[in-house]
């Protein structure tokens, strides 16, 4: 057996490269396999110092919910691009990011790291980072596989869900990253789904990563996620972390001697290990343009920004009156969440100094609130003074300092009271108020929005943030971003309020594939902001959509409209696409985001998009038949400005595909009876098999099938009322398949 001529010392030697060596590097050997360094780094390197007193200085970009909201996957690819080649300077050689779970809750406490509670838009978005990263030499590790998005009882909780939601919703992004941007690595989370551990789960880790999707690169565990070190790696786990697990090792080396492990698994993995360390360890030296970095991060923020709300009040003049500052948020923000994403940041620019540095106004600043409770009056007293005397006050809010971190989840989306209270008494004073807020998971907006000229969405806006504000306030930039989460009225109109995040160990994923948008229009619910939603100081216009190929309803659908830009200022447009189909019954959502990109253009000017409808966006995961399948019908092609504006259309009919139906003895007499194939095909030869037609009539009423429909077909065999048998199944399966279904 390869790599096994000696046993003892050549099976220790291989043994030894699947766990780490310490807490960030892999091991190495006598034939020269380096070490790998490994890193955090989702929105900048957040390499520990050797000492692990602190954390290298590196360029702290947008956190990820922020990137996302730029819907800008160039852009994407080129924060990304700085990271890697930050994080190559510094001597990492892969990066522990992307982070591309599913924004399942907006409770999610890590919900700041990730993209979007939209596979399709978290897996390019996701993709272009990956390729980013891996451009700058620095291989990248798309995590964490799969189903977590919830941080509570994170190290064993089980996610329990239905294979058609863990397919369309839960793994998408994973398959649209590893298919076409080839990561380096798959880190495997530490829940369970379904009652295994990921680390563990075989068909999610070789079946599906591996031998659907193509995966070659390796699985690295999260810290500490293994439980049972033999079982993973029958899995398909490869790289045990941290280091030094030695008492891993000696359990590997034991089974392959006792003959309770195959001394292959451990060939595989550790040349699988081998070949990643060949390909990413070591790399070419590099530079990293520090002050050039840190003019991308305020071009990320201001691209993320998203405007809410807008009565007029923005653009700010940088000339006028009396300006009012308020919030300590506005001098001291929060750039990032907690956690192991945490970068050191090389400077931090504040809202206020950028302000005050942009604007030709007086501008008067006050803290407006503390988490001191015996400063709250008299700083809100001295706050409401100041705007008094201003034409414009612009308050700054956002959660409390640590509610929004790796470990734990969120209690609450609403701002603190005694910042709605501060917000509400200036708005009383009959300033124009605009509203920023600061923060990585959506927070509720309702009723104290309505108190405000304009609201601004600018989250976590890392290290250039408060320049990216102050561009976007004063119209240097035009502010582009759009929402990639929906922001509710109320908590409990979230559609896993009832399930998250769980009790004695799972959590119910009973919303199934109704996630995020899907679920708030299958359920008709009103919202405060749309998926997508997001307003510019310009005005576009959509027009001449058309359908220039469709593979004969069967392919990829390539189409094209025009943008067109209607105001009276230049700006970027995000131009969004659904697929709505005709018809849809109560299993499908009322429609899926399926391509998007975003454009510039100057006052009065047009572009023409062409973009790409991939053919699995028509389709949905067949749970019967096993895998992807599209029902035949019209669907409507939708563009708009989000997903509740909807601006043209046009409709194009699509023809069946999928794995056939596999009907059974065990199948149901409502799954025979109903599918269109097997159905008139069992009917026609319970005829043939029964001239009197007393089987056929038993499967013609509608009565039986309401009855005892859901009974397995089987179990009417023996009835001596109806010609049922395994004979007349056999015959109607034939005559399905001669009539070509």
């Amino acid at each position: 057996m390869t790599g096994l001529t000696s046993p003892d010392g050549e099976l220790m030697r291989h043994a030894a490269l699947l766990s780490g060596a310490d807490m960030s590097h892999t091991r190495t050997d006598e034939s020269g396999v380096p070490a790998l360094t490994l890193s955090d780094g989702p929105n900048g390197l957040a390499m520990n110092l050797p000492d692990w007193s602190g954390k290298v200085p590196a360029t702290c970009f947008p956190a990820p919910v922020a990137l996302a909201a730029s819907w800008d996957v160039d852009l994407v690819h080129r924060v990304a691009a700085a990271i890697g080649r930050e994080a190559r300077v510094a001597g990492a050689d892969i990066l522990l990011g992307p982070s591309i779970n599913i924004k399942r809750s907006p409770l999610g406490g890590r919900g700041f790291e990730y993209y979007s509670e939209d596979p399709f838009l978290a897996g390019r978005i996701g993709a272009g980072f990956v390729a980013g990263v891996q451009s700058a030499g620095v291989g990248a590790c798309v995590k964490h596989f799969a189903v977590n998005s919830q941080e509570t009882d994170r190290m064993r909780v089980s996610a329990e869900l239905s294979e058609r939601a863990l397919r369309e919703i839960y793994l998408a992004a994973f398959e649209h990253v590893v298919t076409s941007a080839r990561p380096a690595m798959v880190m495997a989370s530490y829940n369970r789904v379904n009652g295994t551990y990921v680390t563990q789960d075989r068909r999610l880790l070789t079946e599906i990563l591996r031998d659907e999707w193509g995966f070659g690169g390796a699985v690295v565990s999260d810290w500490g996620a293994v439980d049972d070190r033999l079982e993973a790696l029958r899995a398909g786990l490869d790289l045990e972390m941290p280091g030094p697990a030695d008492a891993s090792r000696r359990r590997i080396v034991a089974a392959v001697e006792n003959g309770d492990l195959d001394a292959s698994v451990v060939v595989d993995s550790a040349d699988r290990l081998r070949r990643l360390a060949v390909k990413w360890g070591g790399g070419a030296a590099a530079t990293a343009n520090l002050e050039e970095h840190h003019l991308l991060a305020v071009a990320a923020a201001a691209a993320s920004i998203v405007l809410l709300k807008n009565d007029g009040v923005l653009p700010l003049s940088t000339t006028g009156g009396r300006v009012a500052v308020i919030g300590e948020l506005a001098r001291t923000p929060q750039i990032q969440g907690g956690g192991s994403a945490n970068a050191s940041a090389t400077r931090i620019d504040s809202p206020l100094a950028a302000l005050r540095a942009t604007l030709d106004r007086t501008v008067d600043f006050a803290p407006g609130y503390s988490s001191d409770p015996d400063q709250v009056q008299a700083l809100a007293d001295e706050a409401v003074r100041i705007a008094r005397d201003a034409e414009v006050t612009i308050v700054f809010l956002g959660p409390d300092e640590g509610s929004e971190s790796e470990g734990y989840d969120r209690d609450t989306l609403e701002l603190p009271a005694e910042q709605v209270g501060l917000l509400t008494r200036i708005a009383a004073t009959g300033t124009r108020t605009v509203a920023v807020l600061d923060n990585g998971g959506i927070v509720l907006t309702s009723p104290w929005s309505r108190d405000v000229g304009a609201l601004v969405e600018a989250w976590l806006p890392g290290q250039g943030g408060g320049t990216a504000i102050a561009q976007v306030l004063t119209g240097a930039v035009n502010p582009s971003g759009r929402l990639t989460e929906t922001i509710p009225l109320r908590l409990a109109d979230t559609p896993a309020f009832a399930s998250f995040p769980g009790h004695g160990g799972r959590v119910f994923h009973g919303e199934g594939i109704f996630v995020g948008y899907r679920g708030y229009d299958h359920a008709g619910r009103e919202v405060a902001f749309p998926f997508g939603h997001g307003l510019s100081y310009t005005s576009f216009a959509y027009e001449d959509i058309a359908v220039v190929a469709d593979d004969k309803g069967l392919g990829d659908v390539l189409v094209e409209l025009t943008v067109r830009n209607v105001g009276n200022l230049a700006g970027a447009d995000v131009w969004q696409v659904y697929l709505r189909p005709d018809g849809g019954d109560d299993d499908r959502p009322v429609r899926t985001l399926a391509a998007f990109g975003k454009v510039e253009l100057e006052p009065g000017a047009t572009a023409r998009v062409r973009t790409t409808i991939g053919a699995r966006s028509f389709a949905r995961w067949d749970e019967r038949r096993d895998g992807w399948v599209v029902d035949p019908g019209t669907y409507a092609i939708e563009v708009g400005a989000s997903s509740r504006d909807i601006r043209v259309e046009v409709r194009i009919d699509r023809t069946s595909t999928g794995p056939a139906l596999v009907l059974t003895r065990r199948s149901t007499l409502r799954e025979w009876l109903t599918d269109l194939s097997f159905g008139p095909a069992l009917i026609d030869a319970a005829q043939d098999a029964d001239p009197s037609g007393g089987t056929s009539g038993f499967l013609c009423n509608p009565v039986i099938l309401t009855m005892i429909g859901d009974l397995p077909i089987e179990r009417l065999f023996d009835d001596p009322s109806t010609a049922l048998s395994p004979e007349l199944l056999a015959q109607a399966v034939r005559e399905a398949q001669r009539q070509g279904h």
